[in-house]
């Protein structure tokens, strides 16, 4: 139950954190599940612009992170910081309501810790000898690359917006449904993995 609700959790705030950066980053123009499209226009107001537009960014490639199952844990480390700053943010700005929403993602991201402490209790301890160190190895690397070049072809996207905004918009949709496509693809490659291993077993 509780990997069911760490699953659930994940895509979800990685769906809302990639939604609301691209939706940020486009004007309004993408579709998105929480989060005020005009952040950037409020904090230009104080000379933040550009802060605006990092968060966005960050938030486009952490929650690709967490969409990812391999990289999920390192999304919830990453994502933690980026919402204690706009929790900073919208309190500063006096926005209603907005403060107790990103509250409770930061509750959902505090569940992802919990239920990945098996991964993160290395920071903790003050021996590392104990922890056995394993190689780096990807099983299906062409996959990983695969996924690296959709989330690029989403971020070209959205950094072309100020200058072609049907250009922007036909790569961010086209990163977007090959991400949507190889990760269909991933569940199918599991899904026929272990109905060998049961057949096998």
């Amino acid at each position: 139950m509780s990997k069911f609700a760490a699953g659930s959790i994940r895509f979800w705030l990685g769906l809302i954190l990639m939604t609301s950066g691209l939706c940020k980053l486009t004007d309004g123009n993408f579709p998105q599940l929480i989060g005020p499209p005009f952040l950037e226009k409020e904090l230009a107001a104080h000379g933040l612009g550009l802060y605006a537009r990092f968060v966005a960014f960050s938030q486009v490639g952490v929650g690709f992170l967490l969409l990812s199952k391999r990289f999920a844990t390192l999304g919830a480390v990453m994502s933690f910081p980026i919402l204690l700053n706009i929790l900073v943010v919208v309190i500063s700005l006096q926005w209603r309501g907005t403060p107790y929403v990103v509250a409770f993602l930061l509750a959902c991201n505090a569940f992802l810790f919990y239920h990945d402490f098996h991964k993160l209790k290395f920071i903790f301890t003050d021996e590392a000898a104990p922890l056995q160190t394993l190689p780096v190895r990807r099983k299906n690397p062409k996959l990983d690359i695969a996924n690296l070049c959709a989330l690029a072809i989403i971020v070209t996207g959205a950094s072309l917006w100020r200058y072609s905004e049907k250009t922007a918009y036909f790569l961010i949709n086209t990163g977007v449904g090959a991400l949507a496509v190889l990760g269909i693809f991933a569940v199918f490659l599991q899904w026929r993995k272990q109905s060998k291993w049961v057949v096998c077993g």
